[in-house]
């Protein structure tokens, strides 16, 4: 398919020759005596078609510059070959400053502009090329979108996207299997370094002898069993993200290496002459008590300053149980199209009540491996208590039963109230016991915001309707708070 050429000159002669000389070089093109003519084109149905402009700067009313200006505010981005003759410096320094790419003087030679426009297009096709890439990066962080629903969650989020804004070294702490690594690609993909590499080093695994080599590089030669030069794991994320899990496990002599590589955006690969610069952002994160390690003189305590300068510490999933359905189903949506078994469309209720009662030592890995074992032993369309024989053995008889609860905060004067408005029957007050049961009087289970409306209208009436109190009851933010009250009409008091 011909690429077409936009020509702009108001001489009628020029236009002639120039369009004769495009088409021989295998261009199609369109011709326009002014400046406006050529942004109504390039705005209009047919702008698309456009691949280049060859644009003249001397025109009577609107001229070259003008036109680059015009471009450049609105967004038409196209590569634009300037030409004059009156060629001069300061004249060719004035149209690439106003966007142009390259400069020719009349009459321009065929060879000339070939050249010129070959260059040109192959420059705006990598761009097209690169900015398609950046799309791509920031569509996969949006595939690595943290499944949650609990507040603790939504602030871990929260802090992430602020990270992902600049190239603050973040130090991602929690138990083993919390999602680490998730955090760390989601802060790469939402930052400016989404099309450069994300390097992942796991430092626990690192044999001790090779951990320089491996982070840092090494020459030909420069040791036993070097038979090629190694660039490492720096210069492979240099203008991107190294990403150092379990960073707790370094070597000493490697902690001071990281240190200097830190202060200096520079490393020494091993046997090389001179350092080398590198451009590279760092997450760590770690299952240890870091500060600890510190105090023992484990780790380095400087070194341990330039990692933690932004702490993010994810909850294990004990500590955000209401996580767990979400996590649930999205495991069950991608693992059984993964495995080829898109008829388990399901998870029964008293398997998912089990796995919501469940601590899950091994954390949000555990459950994904809990669900893909499920998955597999399923033989028909809905996974059920049977698929998670482990978990079951575990389990206290009565947390198998369909009917969750929960513990309330302020004991049995909570759960008298809800009893009055049909939230739990009168059973469960029978003998003292503080739960919530979740089924409505007629035996179904009660839609969550259900759920959620009762409980905010006892705590505003237990709390005299003070909001900072009803706000720090619930554990939510008082912004969060008002929107709630306001989504399920309940009366709010502006002064409280």
């Amino acid at each position: 398919m011909q690429n077409t050429v936009l020509v702009v000159d108001d001489e009628p002669v020029q236009r002639r020759l120039l369009d004769a000389t495009l088409q021989k070089l295998g261009y199609a093109v369109h011709c326009v005596e002014s400046g406006a003519k050529a942004i109504d084109l390039l705005t209009g149905n047919s702008g698309d078609d456009i691949k280049a402009v060859l644009l003249d700067l001397m025109m009577p009313e609107m001229d070259g510059i003008a036109v680059l200006e015009t471009m450049q505010r609105q967004g038409l981005m196209r590569p634009v070959i300037v030409q004059t003759a009156q060629g001069g410096v300061e004249t060719a320094v004035t149209a690439m400053r106003a966007g142009a790419v390259d400069f020719v003087v009349k009459p321009a030679a065929p060879q000339r502009l070939k050249t010129s426009l070959e260059n040109a297009l192959k420059a705006d096709a990598l761009r097209v090329e690169v900015k398609g890439k950046k799309k791509k990066s920031k569509k996969n962080a949006r595939d690595y979108d943290i499944v949650s629903a609990s507040q603790n969650m939504e602030e871990v989020k929260t802090i992430a996207k602020k990270a992902a804004k600049s190239n603050i070294p973040v130090m991602i702490g929690g138990e083993s299997g919390t999602g680490k690594e998730l955090i760390a690609r989601t802060i790469q993909g939402m930052s400016d370094r989404a099309s450069s590499n994300l390097v992942i080093v796991n430092c626990g695994a690192l044999p001790e002898n090779l951990a320089e080599s491996i982070l840092f590089g090494h020459e030909k030669g420069s040791f036993t069993g070097a038979s090629e030069k190694h660039v490492g794991k720096f210069r492979e994320a240099d203008g991107g993200t190294l990403f150092l899990d379990e960073v707790g496990e370094l070597p000493a002599d490697i902690q001071v290496k990281l240190l200097r590589a830190l202060q200096e955006g520079e490393i020494d690969p091993v046997g090389a002459a001179k350092s080398v610069k590198v451009d590279v952002r760092i997450i760590s994160a770690t299952n240890r008590d870091l500060l600890s390690d510190v105090k023992e003189g484990k780790f380095r305590e400087d070194l341990y300053y330039r990692l933690n300068v932004l702490p993010l510490n994810l909850p294990p999933l004990r500590e955000r149980k209401e996580d767990i359905p979400a996590l649930v189903e999205h495991f069950l949506k991608r693992l059984a199209a993964r495995e080829k078994r898109k008829s388990v469309l399901s998870i029964d209720r008293k398997a998912l009540s089990m796995l919501s009662n469940y601590d899950w030592p091994g954390n949000i890995r555990q459950l994904e491996n809990a669900m893909f074992r499920a998955i597999i032993l399923c033989e028909g369309d809905t996974i059920g208590i049977d698929e998670f024989p482990q978990i079951a053995m575990e389990m206290d008889p009565s947390a198998l039963s369909v009917t969750p609860s929960i513990e309330t905060p302020d004991g049995l004067d909570l759960v008298e109230e809800l009893v009055a408005v049909g939230v739990i029957s009168e059973s469960a007050v029978v003998g003292g016991s503080n739960t919530l049961n979740l089924l409505s009087r007629d035996g179904e289970v009660l839609p969550l915001h259900e759920l959620e409306k009762h409980i905010m209208q006892f705590a505003l009436n237990h709390h005299d309707g003070k909001m900072s109190k009803v706000a720090k009851c619930l554990g939510i933010g008082r912004s969060t708070l008002y929107r709630k009250l306001q989504a399920y009409g309940l009366e709010i008091d502006e002064n409280a």
